[in-house]
């Protein structure tokens, strides 16, 4: 099945669209309760927790308008799977978390790699036709081969 254009770019703004609903409201979450979520990432023995939570807002809400609306989509996309990453094993290590909790740990780990391979396919081919970086002529914004390396 070769898809058409038209349809690769709605996919591809779906699943912008769908990877962008688990981040922003998130961002919104922490920015709105932020006591508390630097209380929890201090409970994981994360050193400055405040700034752990600015980057993770930044990350969740900059980065994530950025993912949803294809604006340098395809850098937006690279931060969010490193922070994806970076922050996976300490708060989802399901190896030393309560029996009890070894499972939802264990399938919050393996969503969250999924996610990050998601973000790493958007890095490698761009946000697609229907985005900000199509309309201003982003180099790689369609993706395709001739453009798999990441460019301004």
């Amino acid at each position: 099945m070769t898809p058409s254009t038209s349809t690769q770019n709605l996919l591809t703004l779906v699943g912008r669209a769908l990877l962008a609903l688990l981040f922003i409201p998130a961002g919104f979450s922490k920015l709105t309760g932020f006591a508390g979520v630097t209380g929890y990432i201090a409970s994981k023995g994360v050193p400055l927790p405040e700034v752990a939570a600015a980057i993770a807002i930044a990350v969740e809400l900059g980065l994530g308008l950025m993912l949803l609306f294809g604006w340098k989509a395809r850098w937006a996309a690279l931060g969010m799977a490193v922070f994806v990453l970076v922050i996976t094993p300490i708060f989802h290590n399901f190896w030393a978390s309560a029996p009890a909790q070894v499972g939802a740990q264990q399938l919050n780990f393996y969503k969250n790699l999924a996610i990050a391979g998601g973000l790493l396919i958007i890095a490698a081919f761009g946000a697609g036709g229907w985005s900000l970086d199509a309309r201003k002529g982003e180099a790689g914004a369609t993706g395709g081969a001739r453009n798999s390396a990441l460019r301004t």
